[in-house]
């Protein structure tokens, strides 16, 4: 199962932006919201925007599968969607407006091209019968 290595890639992705989060919450000892420090929103941000992006492009990942895409397809869209969440994370943290553009831009293309995929290999037929 090619996906799985996605899935385990997008865990690691997010536990690594916890950690910052938790990381950044000791340092400024702030128990709850951001305090006003620019350095512990950003991590949230990175961290929910990852929260809002990662799951689903997980679940379009597994689709592909199950609907029958070949490996290359998987890896690419997989490559890209995460090479995305690394622009984007680096850009946030280092204030770098063209890596955080580009990574949503893979981000939004790579789940676009698997929405894509779904739906045009999808097994209609199975979904629509009625029992």
């Amino acid at each position: 199962m090619v996906s799985a290595l996605y899935v385990v890639l997008g865990a690691l992705f997010l536990i690594k932006f916890s950690i910052e989060v938790i990381r950044l919450r000791r340092q400024y000892r702030v128990a709850h919201g951001d305090g006003g420090f620019s350095g512990l929103q950003i991590a949230i941000r990175i961290h929910g925007n990852a929260m809002e992006n990662i799951p689903i492009a997980l679940l379009l990942l597994i689709m592909m599968e199950m609907n029958g895409a070949d490996i290359w397809m998987l890896h690419l869209c997989g490559l890209l969607f995460f090479a995305g969440r690394a622009m984007h994370s680096r850009g946030m943290h280092h204030g770098i407006i063209y890596w955080r553009r580009n990574g949503m831009l893979l981000t939004g293309l790579s789940v676009s091209g698997m929405v894509i995929f779904n739906l045009l290999f999808m097994p209609w037929d199975l979904i629509l019968t009625l029992h």
